[in-house]
């Protein structure tokens, strides 16, 4: 990755902490709250590959668990995975199907719920378990759905090199 795109991308999971710690917070439906920092690695995983996926996922991951009271490494390791397994799906067909990208978002954000929940219970968190979980899928796959459009664009800004820079020359 060339400087300036660390740099886009790191601004683009700092704006998205940001609207994680405020204004979605306050929004709250059956008790659950929206959570888009699994939505930009699923966004990266959708623009970039399953490597970009992976890193993207792990920082946004990583920058949620420094801000929250959940163990430390668990939003990071769920946004590590999602995010390459997402990148690793789409292959890079999501960019011509229109509209996969959403049906990306809603699945994998249900899929990183329950994996958030069930790793939890299995490093001694059962509590994860006991709320109601289908509520908490429900919110965060319908809202990061919603929200994959934009997303996908603002990883699409962050990650591809502009006109002036040469394309990276790996694989995805």
């Amino acid at each position: 990755m060339s400087g300036r795109v660390v740099i886009r991308t790191l601004l683009v999971v700092a704006v998205a902490l940001l609207a994680q710690m405020t204004v979605l917070l306050d929004i709250r439906v059956s008790g659950a709250s929206p959570e888009v920092m699994y939505l930009i690695g699923i966004a990266a995983g959708i623009v970039g590959g399953p490597v970009d996926g992976a890193v993207v996922g792990f920082v946004a991951g990583i920058a949620a668990d420094l801000l929250s009271p959940t163990p430390l490494g668990m939003t990071a390791l769920v946004g590590t995975l999602v995010g390459f397994g997402v990148g690793a799906v789409s292959g890079g067909v999501a960019r011509e199907v229109r509209g996969l990208p959403t049906l990306l978002a809603l699945g994998a954000s249900a899929i990183a719920v329950m994996l958030y929940a069930v790793l939890g219970k299995l490093l001694g968190e059962p509590q994860y378990l006991h709320v109601d979980l289908v509520a908490v899928v429900a919110v965060v796959a319908i809202a990061n759905a919603v929200l994959a459009g934009p997303a996908v664009r603002l990883m699409r800004w962050a990650l591809e090199p502009s006109a002036d820079e040469p394309a990276p020359s790996r694989r995805r």
